[in-house]
């Protein structure tokens, strides 16, 4: 069974600017990341407790080839990621989004 996953609006802004970081790096690189976030999503619509609880209830699933990390709590209904920020950031960062 799969919980519907709600990207809230401070984690789309994160994907958006991050997108556009990889973008300016090199053309196409932008794409390989929202694929990525893409997959990762994926993975935790169908398996949410994959990934380990890193603080109180908060998921974090690690991107495979880039170093951003999404942040998602689990509710009996749904997903919400709270947040997809560099993995070396300080965690106040996406805590002060729960």
């Amino acid at each position: 069974m799969s919980l519907p996953v709600i990207v809230r609006p401070s984690a789309e802004a994160d994907i958006r600017e991050t997108y556009q970081a990889y973008e300016l790096i090199r053309p196409g690189l932008g794409e390989r990341f929202a694929s990525r976030v893409r997959e990762v999503l994926e993975r935790i619509e169908f398996m949410p407790a994959m990934y380990g609880v890193i603080w109180q209830d908060v998921h974090a699933a690690r991107l495979n080839r880039f170093r951003q990390v999404v942040y998602y709590v689990v509710f009996d209904d749904r997903i919400e990621v709270l947040a997809i920020m560099h993995g070396a950031r300080d965690a106040s960062a996406w805590q002060s989004r729960v």
